[in-house]
């Protein structure tokens, strides 16, 4: 806990000493091993030397005496009935070999606080079996490795504190660049503009975390910029309604004492409040939509058709009032397919595009349905046998509160959202929504993606 509560700065530095640490201190350790490891074979060497000579003397003259080894030569031998010919161990080593105890070839061992190393050899002539130990001071070799040690901790400490000072420098220049990016990013405001953070050349984690960011505001200023729009589309839009109301109820105060007209007032404001009411949903459901699509209900091809024949239904109704027919055709789709867009949502598609294009065509006119299986998906087209659509509209046809000239949609008191709806929807679902001019009138397309692949072969 209390790691993590430092800066990045400070856990690079402390990481990097830690690991520093364990590498150096391994690498220490072992060329301190391997130092006295030398030193010691040195001494056993110098130790087997001492012997050597003896040994020979031995093998050579059997029947003569042991000489006297030369001064500091530490040797102890015994002849073939156990006597001890020459002896000029110290008193404590002398005793470990006569009781036994150096049974081993070479060993180690101190005496009154000094090291000795101490190597055995057996000789065999005429006599029998000869025994020699031989000595040697380690205390050179331990004084050595003393000096070893001091040596690898200051050099320990020195290189730790290098590499410590040199990880605090290196993390601090690696940080720079994200301290000018806090500071870059300080400095933009959230609104639209061109103003972005600094992209270094280099194609390492830093341009990468840059190119994120600038990303990501460039989605925060284009979602704040539609929120001001549609704030904006939806003060313009509802002025004229709230007026009418306005102007409606005022004249229904003045109609107290004339029923019928009272009457008029009162059915003209409940259409201002209708019409205001449907623009809210509208907005509502497009807000919800374009925010934080709903999690995909996928459907099976049955339920869409079913839904489609509900929305032709409605909109049959619909057209009654304007001798508009609605037609509807459709494939024989795989009743087991399943598209990526939930019934009800399928349900509101058609009845946008249906209603926009009865409100297009006129007195007489007719309305086609048509639902296609293709390779991706599903394909729904409804065309319309009306005076088509403005060339200049046609961009800007699946925006809010956008409207044709009066051809189309003048006369119904539409909101605009109808499109906008249909659109949100398709994406929603992984789909598309386009509209064009047919040889004859609109064709408006949506297009639904399959899950899975198709099971026609």
């Amino acid at each position: 806990m209390f790691f993590r509560r430092l800066s990045i700065r400070a856990r690079i530095t402390i990481g990097s000493l830690i690991v520093a640490i364990i590498v150096s201190g391994g690498g220490l350790l072992a060329v301190r091993a391997n130092v006295q490891w030398i030193l010691q074979g040195a001494d056993y060497s110098l130790a087997n030397g001492d012997l050597l000579s003896f040994a020979k003397d031995i093998l050579s003259n059997p029947g003569e005496g042991v000489d006297s080894p030369a001064a500091g030569v530490l040797l102890l031998v015994k002849d073939p009935s156990g006597v001890v010919k020459v002896d000029t161990m110290p008193h404590d080593l002398s005793e470990l070999i006569r009781h036994g105890l150096a049974d081993s070839d070479k060993i180690r061992t101190t005496d009154e606080g000094t090291s000795y190393v101490i190597v055995s050899r057996t000789v065999t002539n005429d006599r029998g079996e000869w025994t020699l130990w031989a000595a040697r001071s380690a205390a050179a070799s331990d004084l050595a490795v003393d000096g070893l040690d001091r040596s690898l901790l200051i050099g320990e400490l020195v290189l730790l504190l290098v590499f410590g000072v040199a990880s605090w420098l290196l993390a601090t220049a690696a940080l720079r660049p994200v301290s000018r990016l806090r500071k870059e990013a300080e400095s933009l405001s959230g609104d639209a503009g061109e103003e972005l953070l600094p992209v270094g050349p280099a194609e390492d984690e830093i341009s990468a975390l840059a190119t994120t960011l600038n990303a990501f505001l460039e989605r925060v200023r284009a979602s704040t910029e539609r929120e001001k729009q549609m704030v904006s589309d939806a003060a313009h839009e509802l002025r004229t309604p709230l007026a009418a109301l306005r102007t409606q109820l005022e004249l229904a105060h003045d109609s107290f004492d004339d029923p019928a007209a009272l009457a008029a007032e009162v059915r003209g404001a409940e259409d201002s409040v209708a019409r205001l009411s449907a623009l809210a949903n509208g907005l509502l459901e497009l807000s919800r939509l374009e925010g934080s699509p709903a999690e995909r209900r996928p459907a099976t091809s049955a339920a869409l058709v079913d839904e489609a024949m509900g929305s032709v239904d409605r909109a049959r109704l619909l057209g009654l009032a304007r001798s508009v027919e609605v037609g509807f055709d459709t494939d024989d789709l795989d009743p087991a397919d399943r598209f990526s867009i939930a019934p009800e949502a399928f349900a509101r598609v058609l009845d946008n595009l249906l209603s926009n294009a009865i409100a297009a065509v006129g007195p007489d006119g007719s309305v086609e349905l048509t639902i296609r299986e293709t390779a991706e998906g599903i394909e729904v087209q409804v065309s319309d046998d009306g005076p088509g659509i403005p060339p200049s509209f046609l961009p800007v046809a699946f925006d809010r509160f956008s409207r044709p000239d009066d051809s189309r949609t003048a006369s119904t008191g539409g909101s605009g959202l109808g499109l906008a709806l249909v659109r949100a929807i398709a994406e929603s679902a992984g789909g598309t929504a386009q509209l064009h001019n047919g040889d004859v009138g609109a064709i408006a397309t949506v297009r639904i993606p399959r899950i899975g692949p198709s099971r026609k072969m």
